[in-house]
């Protein structure tokens, strides 16, 4: 059976491949015209420097010799299209959403790693999803919200405080913010406490699986997009998890990882749903003993969902689905989010001063912030702001062209054959990449300043130029939520968890720059390493008591 399987493998890719180099030979179409950079070789074109984890300078290179549509040369000579002009990037994530959509490979992974969530479904299926998770992230969810990313934030304090107190130390800020990220999603998420953020606790596995997922997966990212959709394809589940397990336990090792990474927040989510299940099922006092009192996201789904008309129900592994999906994204992104700030406060002890008098003339007698003060704090809010300008945790996104499409753009391009392009015609098929990292910073909207971090330039006008851009990102003027109907559901919640972590490490901690040079990797979602091991995710800062 399985040297069937692989023979059958063995033929569709060999069958796949001269087609793609016999269309390349055949077929010319816009992107042919697109300037670009030249393949670095046949084989793999310029894949390789796009998805690389020290692709900064590359993406800088594309943004400046090239411009804001470049063709990108894949595997076998496929074309790709990597763009952050405005009038395009409107067009694929809000005005074309229904053609430009998650590429067939970006669905089946999200299908593997998180089920039948946000991340892993389309169009209508989407859009129900969506619309039963709406009222949990709502003001009125968050201000009741605020008091336990406060209660996180303080243990967190505590924790780091039993470091310091002997004087200033070196700290892994990474892991505590993964920790910490993780509570916060947990408790106002999931109903469940995964960490005391005590300084002797142990890290739970779901936090550990959860921040090594991507990471992880980012070895096998030319395996997704390439073979993915059709491996999924090929015998039952249960059989290709029989021959990943025997190939895993043969000889790939970072298989094995990848799938015990996936099991255990799968097998933690089955267990958190089923006693919700349970609870709810049970009436409204089992309800009330949760960790949250039945008051965080997944609680007031399953809750709604119950209560929908049968139209409207998601099935349970669509639910379930969910938990991991939301779990993921927030502890991720926030986590990363909240370390690049801390990073670039310790770079730059002026500003990070300048904040923690801004924080501490607003707090009353050491009390806590209440949700509007917190929420507008000028500098602290602009601080925010440009550092998820500068750095979005995810540089860049994936889309696929469903049909084929005509791509309008802001301004002309020069094509290869010196004819001027108002707009390009993209082949059903496609796969475009939106640089939301250069989108962020194009200096034609943002100034001739616009690769340095300044939150100041929040605290006045922002240029007309920009504005008038219509941007269709739904924070700022920026796409590192996007926009459209996928754009990220959570980004008030993870607003909030950023300032409120910050207002408490800000007022009880000084942050300054360790010895070690810290690398950020563009391994999917930026990731902080210390230079020469780059396979160690972490981020050294002194920290000292204020």
């Amino acid at each position: 059976m399985l040297a069937l399987l692989l023979q059958c493998i063995t033929l569709y890719v060999v069958s796949w491949t001269l087609w793609r180099i016999l269309r390349r030979l055949i077929i010319k179409t816009d992107l042919d015209n697109l300037p670009g950079p030249p393949p670095a070789s046949f084989l793999k074109g310029n894949f390789g420097k796009v998805f690389n984890p020290d692709a900064w300078a590359f993406h800088k290179e594309l943004a400046e010799h090239y411009g804001r549509v470049v063709r990108i040369d894949g595997f076998l000579g496929d074309k790709q299209v990597y763009l952050f002009d405005p009038k395009a990037v409107y067009h694929v994530v809000v005005k074309d959403q229904d053609v430009y959509e998650e590429s067939a490979s970006f669905l089946e992974a999200n299908r593997l790693f998180f089920g039948e969530g946000l991340l892993a479904t389309l169009g209508e299926q989407h859009r129900k999803q969506r619309k039963m998770l709406a009222p949990a992230f709502s003001i009125a969810h968050l201000r009741n919200m605020t008091p336990i990313f406060f209660d996180v934030a303080h243990k967190l304090r505590a924790g780091i405080a039993a470091k310091v107190a002997s004087g200033p130390r070196e700290i892994d800020m990474l892991r505590w913010m993964s920790r910490t990220a993780l509570e916060l999603i947990g408790r106002s998420g999931l109903g469940r406490s995964f960490d005391t953020l005590a300084d002797d606790s142990d890290t739970h596995p779901y936090s550990v699986s959860v921040k090594q997922l991507i990471p992880t997966a980012f070895h096998f990212f030319f395996i997704r997009v390439y073979l993915l959709p059709t491996l999924v394809k090929i015998g039952t589940p249960k059989l290709r998890r029989f021959v990943v397990d025997m190939v895993a336990e043969s000889f790939w090792t970072r298989l094995r990882k990848l799938r015990d990474i996936i099991d255990v927040v799968h097998d933690t989510s089955v267990e958190i749903f089923e006693e919700k299940k349970r609870a709810l099922e049970a009436g409204d006092a089992a309800v009330t003993s949760d960790v949250e009192e039945g008051k965080d996201i997944i609680s007031i789904m399953m809750k709604a969902n119950m209560q929908a008309s049968p139209e409207d129900r998601l099935p349970d592994k669509e639910v379930l689905g969910q938990m991991s999906t939301l779990t993921f994204a927030a502890m991720d992104t926030t986590s990363v989010a909240l370390s690049r700030t801390l990073h670039m406060l310790a770079t730059h002890p002026k500003v990070q001063e300048k904040l923690r008098q801004e924080i501490l003339s607003a707090r009353r007698e050491g009390s806590d912030l209440s949700y509007d003060e917190v929420s507008t704090l000028p500098f602290l809010d602009a601080v925010c702001r440009e550092t998820l300008r500068m750095y979005p945790p995810f540089p860049n996104i994936l889309r696929t062209t469903r049909e084929t499409v005509s791509m309008p753009l802001t301004t002309p391009i020069k094509g290869n054959d010196g004819r001027e392009m108002h707009e390009v015609v993209i082949p059903k098929n496609t796969n475009i990449i939106i640089s939301v990292l250069n989108c962020n910073r194009d200096p034609a909207l943002w100034g001739p300043d616009s690769h340095e971090w300044k939150p100041e330039r929040w605290l006045k006008p922002l240029p007309q130029v920009l504005t008038d851009a219509h941007i269709p990102g739904i924070y700022s003027h920026l796409m590192t939520f996007l926009g459209g109907g996928r754009a990220c559901i959570g980004f008030k919640f993870s607003q909030l968890e950023m300032k409120v972590v910050l207002s408490v490490l800000l007022s009880n901690f000084r942050f300054s720059l360790s010895e070690k040079e810290i690398l950020w990797q563009m391994t999917g979602i930026q990731t902080p390493t210390v230079k020469g091991q780059p396979m160690f995710p972490q981020l050294l800062l002194q920290v000292s008591l204020v």
